[in-house]
């Protein structure tokens, strides 16, 4: 919801216009190519922090979760409020450092021009910020893996986080079947029943096929 906010020409600040727009929220946003802008990240770190906001997207990330085949979704906490009766839960964090040249190659290959220092400067201020809100903080559930993928690349840190569930890696070339369907949510608040079948928790989520 913090891209379409951005979109319309919003303030993330406003509180009022955010909760509109989450309670609004439709299937289609969560394909919209901008999700993954950097602005688009750092705006969801504010959004994400009033409770108007959490309160309007629990139920829509919760009903997300529940449909058939099952959905991986990661989020700061979806562990821990949004899902916290999910099958598995995975803790995927790195370095700051790792993460942040992850992600500064993940913007050169967009041709998004982005100093090196300015990627890790707005993860570190992003990381503080969700860590110390007064509203479900960042944080590993009590009963997450917490995988740290800092010296993994993705084949690694994918086949890592299927050893941690029990579940063997694919054999190259494959068929893994449908895929689970996956969404980032932008911002999560308190609600009820079971959620999805795979969940993980920090900035770097894993796609895993869903098992059924």
């Amino acid at each position: 919801m913090a891209a379409r906010l951005l979109r319309e020409g919003g303030d993330p600040a406003d509180a009022a216009l955010a909760a509109a727009i989450a309670r609004s929220l439709r299937d289609a946003d969560l394909d919209a190519p901008d999700l993954r802008d950097e602005r688009v990240g750092s705006a969801a770190s504010i959004v994400s922090a009033m409770p108007a906001v959490r309160e309007a997207l629990l139920d829509y990330q919760r009903d997300f979760g529940r449909r058939p085949p099952g959905a991986v979704i990661d989020g700061r906490d979806i562990g821990t409020v949004v899902c916290p009766d999910a099958t598995h839960k995975l803790f995927v964090t790195a370095s700051a450092e790792a993460r942040a040249e992850r992600r500064y190659r993940e913007l050169v290959a967009r041709r998004v021009a982005t100093p090196r220092e300015a990627v890790l400067r707005e993860l570190v201020e992003r990381d503080a910020r969700d860590t110390t809100r007064a509203v479900a903080p960042l944080a590993p559930a009590a009963d997450a893996i917490v995988l740290d993928t800092t010296d993994m690349d993705a084949e690694a840190a994918f086949a890592a986080a299927l050893k941690a569930i029990g579940e063997a890696p694919p054999e190259r070339g494959a068929s893994k079947g449908p895929p689970a369907r996956h969404a980032r949510p932008r911002a999560r608040p308190r609600g009820a029943r079971r959620c999805p079948r795979r969940e993980s928790g920090r900035e770097n989520a894993l796609r895993i096929p869903s098992d059924r």
